[in-house]
């Protein structure tokens, strides 16, 4: 679904110097797929996210969708939720939509526990809510591609396990492809089908790691011989994480 190319991807410093921050990086994202990219701070990651929404065109190389056609659309989560303080939680997911069947809408807010705070405006909510409302948006407009910029963190980790189950759900009901940046390796694979290790300077896919057990067996037990076997089987300093 997702083909990612980026031959290079550089800034300019204040100073005139040329930073290069991707370099002959390349993936791809198979249809209804959840992919996470897992990497140490400053690696390229969020760079790698905005290359693909198109917020940033200034790179050489391709990204494209697989069948791309004006119906194929792409959303995101950010790190923070970026609700306008000035609407409701519903005008705010209602947003990007020019048309929506209520009772798809509605079944959106149910099961992401936001029914009752359609009403709500951003500063009435929590930052868990927040998150939520900003997860309703992205799923409202029916993504072929969901793209996530660590949409869980400074959450306690009671709060962003419960993120990730309703993540999951819609995610699952809504079979769209998804990737996702995190620093937490737990977190990835609770999620994930797929991990890509960035490592580098300048970046690139140090590591690509398949998941093959289902998400309903990843108990602590099992995610704790995940990490085990990533750390002895990825060549990536990215690999051995302590989250």
């Amino acid at each position: 679904m997702l083909n990612v190319n980026i031959k290079s991807k550089a800034f300019s410093s204040s100073e005139g110097e040329y930073l290069a921050v991707l370099k002959d990086l390349s993936f791809e994202c198979a249809d209804r797929s959840f992919t996470c990219i897992v990497g140490p701070s400053g690696c390229g990651k969020t760079t790698t996210l905005r290359c693909i929404l198109g917020l940033d065109s200034d790179f050489t190389g391709s990204i494209t969708v697989a069948g791309e056609t004006g119906s194929q659309k792409v959303s995101a989560v950010f790190q923070e939720p970026r609700l306008l303080p000035w609407r409701t939680v519903e005008q705010n997911v209602r947003l990007a939509l020019k048309e929506v069947e209520e009772s798809s809408l509605d079944a959106l807010f149910e099961v992401l526990g936001l029914s009752a705070h359609r009403a709500f405006y951003p500063t009435e909510l929590s930052l868990g809510l927040a998150r939520r409302a900003s997860l309703a948006r992205a799923f409202a407009v029916e993504p072929s591609v969901l793209i996530l910029d660590e949409p869980f963190v400074s959450l306690d980790e009671d709060t962003a396990i419960r993120l990730r189950k309703l993540l999951l759900k819609v995610w699952s009901d809504r079979s769209c492809t998804a990737l996702m940046v995190t620093h937490n390796l737990t977190e990835a694979i609770a999620l994930a089908d797929r991990i890509l290790f960035f490592s580098g300077d300048p970046a690139r896919v140090g590591g690509d790691y398949l998941i093959n057990v289902p998400r309903s067996e990843r108990d602590e037990e099992t995610i704790t011989s995940i990490r085990r076997d990533i750390k002895n089987t990825v060549n990536s300093p990215a690999a051995s994480g302590d989250r």
